[in-house]
């Protein structure tokens, strides 16, 4: 009986190591195009005569932030050069008030910790995916054009 129990035990543990090996395989295939994606849009930038100082990566997220208003009007707006430096600004809105915060990124990546849409929109403005994005949009990466299907 124990032994039974025993290889149960094992069995089920070692699906569950199947399951987070698989997960975290498909997240680092896709961590790894989003990488090459990011890269070749960098190199489609120095390759030409264009200004790095330029702003060229644009998104902007509406959310909402806070539970008493609804609406979307919450939002975050990143716009970033061809190198990935810019700002990120964040407007949270509530009935009575109206907070803004502005955020420095520099190669893509900030020295203060971002709210997840900072991110999100941050990472949209990187691949090219805005003007307008969703929080739901899983950003995924396309090659060519084409969107990426890891195994």
């Amino acid at each position: 009986m124990i032994l039974i129990t025993l290889a149960l035990i094992g069995i089920i543990l070692g699906g569950l190591g199947l399951y987070a090996g698989l997960t975290a395989r498909k997240r680092a295939v896709l961590a790894f195009e989003e990488c090459a994606e990011m890269m070749r849009r960098q190199l489609q930038v120095t390759s030409g005569a264009g200004d790095n100082r330029a702003v060229r990566d644009v998104a902007i997220v509406h959310y909402d932030a806070l539970k008493e208003v609804s609406g979307g009007l919450s939002f975050s707006l990143a716009m970033l050069n061809a190198l990935g430096d810019g700002v990120v600004l964040t407007s949270i809105n509530g009935r009575t008030e109206t907070r803004t915060y502005a955020r420095v990124i520099q190669s893509g990546r900030s020295q203060q910790v971002l709210s997840p849409e900072e991110d999100h929109v941050v990472r949209a403005a990187r691949l090219g995916r805005g003007p307008s994005i969703r929080l739901d949009d899983r950003l995924d990466v396309r090659v060519n054009g084409q969107p990426s299907s890891p195994a």
